[in-house]
């Protein structure tokens, strides 16, 4: 028996681990190389990694909804899921890129400290 519900709606655990952890990895990733006056090197890094679970989770959900596909094709109907699956990768994107804004930004703050640093306060 195939379980319709499992393809009706959102996962949001999955939505919200997505939403908490990769931008504090990412962070942490670039902030000491931000430190080294390496503002783009670290903004490369910190947006891999936000991306790279972006696109963690993308793939896991694309492996969930064909499991239900198949599963409903073997049980002899068709099913679609609601949200589409467009939908469901899109919200992870989003996400991923909102939480590159928000690096792209701190990354603004830090550059600005440490070129403030090499001056006299008097100066600043």
């Amino acid at each position: 028996m195939v379980n319709m519900n499992a393809a009706a709606g959102l996962n949001w655990s999955w939505i919200l681990v997505m939403a908490i952890a990769p931008l504090p990895a990412g962070l942490a990733l670039a902030y000491p190389i931000w430190w080294t006056r390496q503002v783009i090197l670290g903004n490369l890094a910190g947006s891999a990694v936000i991306f790279g679970v972006a696109l963690a989770f993308i793939f896991r959900e694309h492996a969930e909804l064909d499991r239900l596909t198949r599963a409903c094709l073997d049980a002899g109907m068709t099913c679609w899921p609601e949200p589409s699956a467009f939908m469901r990768f899109a919200i992870y994107a989003a996400i991923a890129m909102v939480q590159v804004f928000v690096l792209f930004s701190v990354s603004l703050a830090v550059e600005s400290r440490v070129r403030n640093r090499a001056y006299a306060p008097e100066w600043r």
